[in-house]
């Protein structure tokens, strides 16, 4: 494995760590969400039944995603088509969701924290990639 391809297994290992950590959040009471929300300077977190359903959905959405990454991050060079494509969802995604919170009117710092640096991450992944080995790990017709 090249220092590229390393870098990419990390990369994509932490990302997947970490949204493996929404997890629980899936299963917080309303209680600890809202404790979240106002420690987070954003005010009381509404309990009404679309910010529980939408909470808890994108929990579950970041859990399934970083589960695919992990098992992705296994053998990149396998999957070296998948990891150019998440890449470029991700610089994408970035994208999005500056614009969300421009719109939103979120935080100058949550704002700063979200957007550009998923859209670095996915930069850098997409320039990586392309020192992806053509050569899989036991399959060599690729």
């Amino acid at each position: 494995m090249n220092r590229s391809e390393r870098a990419i297994v990390i990369t994509m290992r932490l990302i997947a760590g970490c949204g493996l950590f929404a997890i629980p959040a899936i299963f917080f009471p309303y209680s600890w969400m809202n404790a979240i929300h106002e420690f987070m300077g954003l005010g009381v977190l509404p309990d009404v039944p679309i910010v529980s359903y939408l909470a808890r959905s994108l929990s579950a959405f970041y859990a399934i995603v970083s589960t695919i990454t992990l098992f992705i991050s296994s053998d990149i060079r396998r999957y070296r088509s998948l990891v150019k494509l998440m890449a470029i969802i991700v610089i994408a995604m970035g994208c999005v969701l500056l614009g969300i919170d421009l719109i939103a009117g979120m935080p100058t710092s949550w704002t700063l924290s979200e957007g550009p640096p998923t859209i670095a991450i996915g930069l850098v992944v997409l320039w990586l990639q392309r020192n992806i080995s053509a050569e899989s790990h036991g399959d060599h017709s690729s």
